[in-house]
């Protein structure tokens, strides 16, 4: 896809971009459903601004995506986008505020409302009969080395629940206790799955509302 595309370069050529993969059948009211609606023109409007003739809503493109309500361009909206997902290796906020002509503090919201907005809606337990869904914990934080002037703040703690060759989900917990863990796990692993997780004592007793829970011992490498 070229990037040098009009799209990615202006502002209006992104919303009438938007316009066609949202509204290929015209303009739909996203307060009421109608499609029933006018576009407003003139020096008082928007750009893009429609009214619905049914509950007198005014709204564009956006009203409703992760564009909504932004300051920062469009066009720059939808290169980011582009980037994020063309990227084989990922794309960092860094590099997105280098490109993009940006802040590195809206670089990193732009890249964190897209990835938000690709998360699946409703997704279902993980596992199943003859699955096997694998449970672990980890800290996430800086090194105490890396700060010149000031203590690291305190380790969060990462839950990742892990569908063998099937999906990956991770949840930040205020602790790693049984009684955090358990709502955790059984909303989001059907019983009919295979647990698997390390000996740690906050498995033992989740681990037996599930078809089987096996354990590994990491101190003898396993």
């Amino acid at each position: 896809m070229d990037i040098t595309a009009p799209r990615f370069t202006n502002a209006d050529a992104a919303r009438e971009h938007l316009e066609a993969l949202h509204w290929p059948n015209g303009p739909v009211c996203p307060h009421c459903g109608s499609d029933d609606a006018k576009r407003l023109q003139g020096k008082s409007h928007r750009a893009g601004l429609v009214q619905c003739n049914a509950c007198r809503e005014q709204f564009t493109v956006t009203v409703g995506t992760v564009f909504e309500r932004s300051k920062v361009p469009l066009h720059k909206w939808l290169l980011c986008n582009h980037l994020l997902c063309a990227s084989k290796k990922g794309m960092s906020a860094h590099e997105i505020h280098r490109l993009l002509g940006v802040t590195y503090k809206t670089a990193w919201f732009m890249c964190h409302r897209i990835r938000a907005a690709m998360g699946p809606t409703n997704p279902a337990p993980l596992g199943g009969p003859d699955k096997v869904v694998e449970a672990d914990e980890t800290y996430v934080g800086g090194k105490a080395k890396n700060r010149a002037f000031r203590a690291p703040r305190a380790k969060q703690a990462v839950v990742a629940l892990v569908e063998r060759n099937g999906h990956v989900r991770s949840f930040h917990v205020a602790n790693v206790t049984a009684r955090q863990l358990r709502p955790l796990i059984v909303t989001h692993i059907l019983p009919s799955s295979y647990l698997m997780t390390d000996e740690s004592g906050v498995y033992t007793r989740v681990g037996r509302e599930f078809h089987g829970h096996g354990t590994v011992n990491h101190s003898a490498s396993q």
